[in-house]
């Protein structure tokens, strides 16, 4: 399913309306063809299979900036009540991809790439576009003599590589190769339709809509000494003059908007360059930075080089730095949250815990601090306190799997191995492995601890996902 990703990166597909006219009817073909219920269930099918990819980023605070972005581009976009989920890809490419359902996914190199939030928002824009005009339904419309599914399972083998041309290539020999490649050549006509849906999302949720014309052109120029290694975006979403001039003359017939970057983008950028190459790489580059000035915001500057020094093992600086940005007076849950894992990592676990309660009252129900706090309880030793604030925090987010893999660890240090194994299950089921999760619930039926009602729910949830299990299978095999 992986693959998958890369049929939707590959843009998408139809005949551009002129900029004057309404959107075009996606048409009974389209509703017939793809349904949205079956894209719903490759979007969750796909985001089960990215959970369990080893570039996907695990991090609840870049998770959370992304989704809070994204959100506020969906409420100003032509569709508000479909659902999105976002999330990033450790990968150094400049890249970000749709996949039917409204699962968008942004690569590292992207965000580190971006010089605003608009220039990163302008792209989010644009791939919610694809989703919400239902690009890849309204592709297999024209193409009914192809089942959906063995269409896309074609096209999976085709655009396998997303960075790899050569393998796309090479796999368009297959039985069916003319249809899939009618399928890529409608490519830039959606494009330029997700250009137009984008900007007017773009500027209905208040950002700078000449920020899209500016990151094109810049990623045009610089595809140029690519060559033939371009950044992946041009790859995927071929970009073209025509296409650059058409977002340079709307932003030019719309007034000046300035808009200031949130301090979110700017650590969460910081955050993700300060993990980029070797912990010394890092750590030379930001204190460089830092050192000379060439910054444009020094609290950004700083918090990545303060993270970089974290990550070097050298936790003096980096509590120093963070020193610094206290005394600058910066408050934000994530200079706590650095705060605290410092401290953590340096031994002073009841330091930790201390500023983490205190950063919790001033910014309650943030998730990356109440993760945070619940392992700094399980490192103290305070597991029933840790099962506590844990619980509170699955009630509040009810979808997180890390949650519940602090709950299984919490359930173990008080020796509660039924509760342990079905804390597991929810783990695992969240993160993307049902057969893991299937098993773990045997294992709470076995586990010899389980009193008469407990048992019960084990056996109903494990009924539950075994026909789940058995209903995909029967996806999967085209029944």
């Amino acid at each position: 399913m992986r693959k998958l990703v890369a049929l939707v990166t590959a843009g998408a597909l139809l005949v551009p309306p002129a900029l004057a006219q309404p959107l075009p009817e996606l048409g009974e073909a389209a509703q017939t063809v793809f349904t949205p219920q079956m894209e719903r269930r490759i979007g969750e099918m796909a985001l089960a299979e990215l959970r369990r990819d080893p570039a996907f980023v695990n991090d609840p605070e870049v998770s959370a900036y992304l989704n809070a972005l994204g959100q506020r581009l969906v409420a100003a976009g032509p569709d508000p009540r479909q659902s999105f989920v976002f999330f990033a890809l450790r990968d150094p490419t400049v890249n970000a991809f749709a996949i039917p359902g409204g699962v968008i996914g942004v690569h590292t190199g992207l965000i580190t790439t971006a010089q605003t939030e608009s220039e990163l928002a302008s792209v989010l824009a644009h791939e919610i576009a694809h989703v919400t005009q239902r690009h890849v339904a309204r592709q297999l419309a024209v193409q009914q003599q192809i089942q959906p599914l063995a269409l896309l399972a074609l096209a999976l083998g085709i655009l396998a590589a997303r960075s790899n041309p050569g393998i796309t290539q090479a796999a368009i020999v297959g039985s069916q190769a003319a249809g899939v490649q009618a399928f890529l050549n409608y490519s830039r006509d959606f494009e330029r339709e997700a250009d137009r849906i984008g900007f007017q999302t773009l500027q209905a949720a208040g950002f700078d809509v000449s920020a899209a014309p500016v990151f094109f052109e810049r990623l045009q120029k610089a595809s140029r000494l690519y060559e033939n290694n371009a950044p992946v975006y041009l790859r995927t979403h071929p970009l073209t003059s025509e296409r650059i001039a058409d977002m340079q003359g709307r932003a030019a017939n719309e007034p000046y908007r300035q808009t200031p970057d949130s301090l979110d983008f700017r650590l969460v950028r910081a955050k993700l360059m300060a993990e980029a190459g070797t912990p010394q790489q890092a750590v030379t580059s930001l204190e460089t930075l830092v050192r000379e000035r060439r910054f444009a915001d020094e609290v950004a500057a700083r918090y990545g080089y303060a993270r970089a020094l974290l990550r070097a093992r050298d936790l003096p600086r980096a509590g120093a730095e963070v020193a610094v940005l206290h005394r600058m007076g910066v408050q934000h849950a994530m200079v706590e949250n650095l705060d605290a894992t410092i401290k953590r990592e340096a031994g002073d676990l009841e330091g930790a815990r201390e500023t983490l309660a205190a950063a919790l009252k001033t910014f309650p129900g943030n998730l990356a601090l109440g993760l945070s706090y619940v392992e700094t309880l399980q490192a103290l030793g305070r597991y029933r306190e840790s099962l506590d604030a844990a619980d509170r925090i699955a009630k509040a987010y009810p979808l997180e799997p890390r949650v519940h893999e602090l709950m299984a660890k919490g359930y173990a240090g008080l020796g509660l191995r039924t509760a342990q194994h079905r804390a597991l299950a929810e783990f695992y089921l969240l993160a993307g492995s049902l057969p893991a999760a299937i098993e773990q619930l045997q294992l709470a039926r076995s586990a010899g601890d389980g009193d008469f009602y407990t048992l019960s729910a084990v056996d109903a949830r494990l009924r539950e996902l075994r026909t789940r299990q058995a209903e995909e299978k029967k996806e999967m095999a085209g029944k």
